[in-house]
């Protein structure tokens, strides 16, 4: 299963709003899971079993919780039994379905 979540703190109190240090915490506990993962600037994927994706998922908010009074955790789950290596074979079906010829949007030419 892949699992993209975002977990954040909030009233932390900063004037900035940054929640970086918490998001830090949580990351960090993706990353020593061993499981593939993949983090952007909006969510976090990370790839594996029910029970380890989850369980891994659980501690990254625990991570969170001591950075403000409440969490917010935000889940989106993609169930396929029978597959692994999707994190990143999702993405090469979309390139290839994009060709050779497709324009990058970051680059025009």
């Amino acid at each position: 299963m892949l699992v993209a979540f975002s977990v954040a703190p909030s009233g932390t109190g900063r004037s900035d709003g940054s929640v970086h240090d918490a998001v830090a915490a949580a990351v960090r506990i993706v990353r020593d899971s061993g499981l593939p993962h993949r983090t952007t600037s909006m969510f976090t994927e990370i790839e594996g079993e029910w029970d380890e994706v989850f369980d891994v998922v659980r501690r990254a908010t625990e991570a969170v919780m001591p950075f403000g009074s409440r969490v917010s955790l935000v889940l989106k789950a993609d169930i396929r039994p029978g597959y692994t290596g999707e994190l990143e074979a999702k993405i090469d079906r979309l390139e290839s379905a994009l060709g050779e010829g497709a324009v990058d949007e970051a680059d025009p030419a």
